[in-house]
Order: structure tokens, then C-alpha cells, then sequence
């Protein structure tokens, strides 16, 4: 297994669309910050990202299904990420990249505006008291996000947490962000055909979860 992670680890950093900065150039800020359209992907295309991105499901699925945007997915496992890097080199995918950071780090990695749209899929709820500050919609991560996306920038939450779909959208109602869609249970409120990429886009956690009786939630919200 350590062998095959080396192996992946090495195909990375031969791969142009996967970028693994050091925490200290992240933290300076990174060089590809407001240059993302034109050093990796070579257009001004609208930028949309995946926090928590796995294996790339979702940035793999969006990127085939709209070619008229750019897509990154954002994880800090590189053995993880080697997965939709290594398919999308496969199926020829230009608008597609992965960066392997922190998230909470994401405001040194894209300039204002930078950003079109955010995906969050499946996130850790972080249901301890003492890890509030980790949950990818505390309003610390809420911040960063809005520091990065263009004015009206969408983002998207899609979780089997219960707990973290209540607290998001109690947190959303609280500081007054416009709220565009909620929906407690997926597959109850969409209609067969309705917002296919909902539907029919699943994470390897959402199979999991799915098999195991749960109902997936979704909140689209932003900030102005």
C-alpha cells in the first residue's frame, strides 16, 4: 500500500493540472493566485470548486457536463486526488485541476472574485462541540468563501448530516444570507429528471450513505 501511495504521490507531481504547493507558499499566497484561468487552464472561463473533493466525483461529473466552465477539485489527500487526476489525463479533460491544500487556507490560494461557484459534498460534520470551528460552513470557512467568490457566487451544500444541514441553514437564517433552495431529503422533493446533477452525481460517501437508509439534504445559498 505505502508503495502504491509513493507511486501515485510521484504521478501527481508529473501531472500538470495537479498543483501541491507547500503550506509556507500557501500561506505567502500562492503564485497561481488570480492567475488560475490563464497559467492552468489557459481561458477566463468561470472557476467552480469542490472543498473536500475525495477522488473527484463531482469535479469529474460537472466537468464533462459543463465544458463552458473550469473546475477544481480542492482535498489535502494526495492519494485521493491521484484518482480524478489520473481520469481526467484519461478522458482528456482541459477544464479540470486539482489543488491539494487546507481549506481553511483557501483565501491565500484565489483572488476576490476569483471564483464563480463552490461545491461542498459530503463534508465532516464535526459534530463535537470542541471541533465547531472545523465545519465547513462555521461562518470562519462562510468568510473566506465570500472573500473569493464573484458578487451572487453560488454555493452548494450536499450532506447526509442531518445535524450539519440544521446548523448551516439556522446559521444562514442568522446572519441574513439569501437562501435559494433547501431540501431535506433529495429524493422525495426531486422529481425523476429535475436537476440531474443532484440526482444522478453520486460521491463514493453518497452510495455509502444512500445504501445505508439515509436521507441526503441540500442547501443553495449565497451572500448577496
Amino acid at each position: 500500500m505505502a508503495r502504491k501511495k509513493l507511486e501515485r504521490f510521484a504521478e501527481n507531481k508529473a501531472m500538470h493540472h495537479v498543483i501541491e504547493p507547500k503550506r509556507e507558499e500557501v500561506l505567502k499566497g500562492l503564485d497561481l493566485q488570480g492567475n488560475w484561468g490563464e497559467k492552468i487552464f489557459g481561458n477566463d472561463k468561470p472557476i467552480v470548486l469542490e472543498l473536500g473533493c475525495g477522488k473527484g466525483e463531482y469535479t469529474l461529473a460537472m466537468a464533462q457536463r459543463f465544458p463552458e466552465k473550469n473546475f477544481i477539485g480542492i482535498d489535502i489527500k494526495g492519494s485521493r486526488i491521484w484518482y480524478g487526476a489520473a481520469e481526467a489525463k484519461e478522458k482528456g479533460l482541459d477544464n479540470v485541476a486539482f489543488l491539494r491544500t487546507q481549506i481553511e487556507l483557501i483565501d491565500n490560494c484565489f483572488d476576490a472574485g476569483e471564483i464563480a461557484e463552490i461545491w461542498i459534498t459530503f463534508p465532516d460534520p464535526q459534530l463535537k462541540h470542541t471541533r465547531i470551528k472545523h465545519r465547513l460552513t462555521h461562518p470562519n470557512f462562510l468568510m473566506r468563501y465570500q472573500s473569493i467568490l464573484e458578487m451572487g457566487g453560488l454555493i452548494h451544500l450536499k450532506t447526509d448530516s442531518e445535524f450539519l444541514h440544521g446548523y448551516t441553514l439556522g446559521l444562514l437564517q442568522l446572519m441574513g444570507f439569501p437562501i435559494h433552495k433547501v431540501m431535506h431529503d433529495i429524493d422525495k422533493q426531486l422529481k425523476k429528471g429535475e436537476e440531474s446533477l443532484l440526482q444522478e452525481v453520486k460521491t463514493y460517501y453518497e452510495e455509502k450513505f444512500r445504501n445505508e437508509g439515509k436521507k441526503i439534504t441540500y442547501i443553495r445559498f449565497s451572500f448577496a
